[in-house]
């Protein structure tokens, strides 16, 4: 029989272990590069402390258009300007206690990067 230690005891406290959750990082951004450079950055720090991880998952780019007449008035050629903006956005999934997001999240974000953490019950 192994030796249980009386509750309650002075001495004798067990260690509590932090809640895991399982935290989303989504990022947001127009540009792939700086957008791929603070994922890998939060990846890498991430794996350093022994964490899991899933991603990045690459979702589809949302390309927003906008085709508007170069007329201002309506007379001359019928010309027409094409504007797009594409939206890439990465998923981060980590399995790990809320304090150590914080440790994790604190890296400098590149600008035009929204970063965007929700924080559920595993």
């Amino acid at each position: 029989m192994a030796y249980v230690a009386p509750k309650g005891k002075p001495g004798y406290e067990e260690a509590v272990e932090p809640k895991i959750h399982r935290i989303r990082i989504t990022l947001t951004s127009r540009n792939v590069a700086n957008l791929e450079k603070v994922s890998a950055d939060l990846i890498n720090r991430a794996k350093d402390k022994q964490l899991k991880v899933k991603g990045p998952v690459r979702l589809p780019t949302k390309i927003l258009k906008v085709t508007t007449r170069k007329t201002p008035c309506g007379n001359g050629s019928k010309t027409w300007d094409r504007y797009e903006m594409r939206i890439h956005k990465r998923l981060i999934d980590l399995h790990s206690p809320s304090e150590i997001v914080k440790q994790i999240t604190s890296i400098s974000i590149e600008p035009g990067v929204e970063v965007e953490v929700t924080i559920q019950n595993a």
